[in-house]
């Protein structure tokens, strides 16, 4: 043997073994846009799941009228990080194309928010409308937005999970209207 083609076979074993990643963590793929294990595009029965697991409870789905690949859901959550969070969810032939949680928040509380969020996807602007504030990430298709009002007594917040993969594989597929 050569020792052109034995460096070439030493060559191709090295360029053949995994090469496993050296340096600093990794962060986890924020195309994702999760919020607390709730991600958008998330199929009905993992976020059954999830509602299960957190504290027993059950999502409860109403199929649309206009449209029986529609399915309005609702529940209320005990999250051991979050408290009791108001859970919507909008899913299209079973895929969550909108996920929103929210619920009554003082500024503690909307302040880790912020900071989970900008620490997993990064630092954004607030922009305000009136009375309502929010920020925004959009990554491969979807969007996470935080949200927040101020009442007369009350701060609420919510986070919308946003998949719009869904929302156009739904959009186009529309059932024609008969009138």
């Amino acid at each position: 043997m050569t020792p052109l083609v034995r460096a070439l076979g030493i060559l191709l074993v090295i360029l053949a073994r995994p090469v496993r990643a050296e340096g600093p963590p990794s962060f986890p793929d924020s195309a994702q846009l999760e919020f607390h294990g709730f991600r958008a595009g998330a199929r009905l029965d993992e976020l059954q799941a999830t509602v299960r697991r957190l504290d027993g409870g059950r999502l409860r789905c109403d199929r649309a009228k206009r449209d029986p690949r529609v399915s309005e859901c609702r529940a209320v959550v005990n999250h051991p990080e979050l408290g009791a969070v108001d859970l919507w969810v909008s899913a299209m032939d079973s895929s969550a194309g909108v996920i929103t949680i929210s619920r009554s928040v003082d500024a503690e509380l909307l302040a880790r928010w912020r900071q989970t969020l900008e620490r997993r996807y990064g630092k954004v602007d607030a922009t305000a409308q009136g009375s309502q504030w929010m920020m925004q990430w959009v990554r491969s298709g979807r969007m996470l937005r935080l949200t927040w009002r101020l009442d007369k007594r009350d701060k609420v917040a919510s986070v919308s999970l946003v998949d719009g993969h869904v929302l156009d594989e739904w959009g186009r597929h529309q059932p024609s209207s008969s009138q």
